[in-house]
């Protein structure tokens, strides 16, 4: 599901539960990380890893570790983008040479309200005033659970071209449904913080893109080189 949302330079590869992580061996530099971990925290960290060493090999890259480096961000091999995902039954990756694209973030939640009090915390009052217009519209999307599911690709996408932290409150994101539909649209991101200079060029905004299928919200940011 996720590739609907990644140009085709994209390779992306999901997995639904845990099979892909049965039998296999993380390598050693990835096995450090989940030594003391629980059972579900090492089957997800090892599901979406296979999920990236599939596309690595679509990518004609031979398949590699994927440890975490600085603020817990997968590290690729070089002359390679991506990011992962993982929540309840779902694990993606999504790789690309990092000729074509620059960064790319993308996230999975599940498509249920968010928590009693997050929004209020992860939402600008622009955001807020938005989101009551969006849920009279058009109640049957979780609009809060799609914001919180677009704020963090933005920053998955933001990070790499950083190093630097991105709070919920430095970017202004606006949702929109696409023309007809109400389980799919796009979403513009505007920077509040000054964004990260990219081929000379200072970036301001991120766009990305919306999915909601199989009881999951599906967000991806991707950014291209200028």
């Amino acid at each position: 599901m996720i590739e609907e949302l990644l140009p085709e330079s994209v390779v992306a590869v999901e997995a639904f539960g845990d099979q892909q992580s049965q039998g296999v061996s993380l390598y050693p530099e990835e096995e450090r990380l989940v030594a003391r971990a629980v059972d579900k925290r090492r089957r997800e960290f090892t599901a979406v890893r296979v999920c990236a060493r599939l596309a690595m090999e679509k990518l004609g890259v031979p398949p590699q570790a994927v440890p975490t480096g600085e603020r817990g961000a997968p590290t690729w091999p070089q002359g390679l983008t991506g990011s992962m995902t993982h929540c309840d039954g779902y694990r993606a990756a999504a790789l690309v040479r990092a000729g074509d694209l620059a960064s790319l973030g993308i996230d999975a939640e599940p498509h249920g309200p968010l928590p009693s009090g997050v929004f209020d915390s992860i939402a600008l009052p622009a955001e807020q005033d938005r989101h009551r217009t969006l849920r009279a519209t058009r109640p049957g999307v979780h609009w809060d659970r799609l914001l919180f599911s677009a704020k963090e690709s933005v920053y998955k996408a933001w990070f790499p071209l950083t190093h630097a932290w991105l709070d919920f409150s430095e970017a202004d994101i606006e949702l929109a449904a696409a023309a007809g539909s109400g389980t799919r649209g796009s979403f513009h991101a505007r920077l509040l913080v000054p964004g990260p200079l990219l081929d000379g060029v200072r970036l301001s905004a991120f766009e990305g893109r919306w999915l909601i299928a199989d009881g999951l919200v599906l967000t991806a940011v991707t950014v291209p080189h200028h």
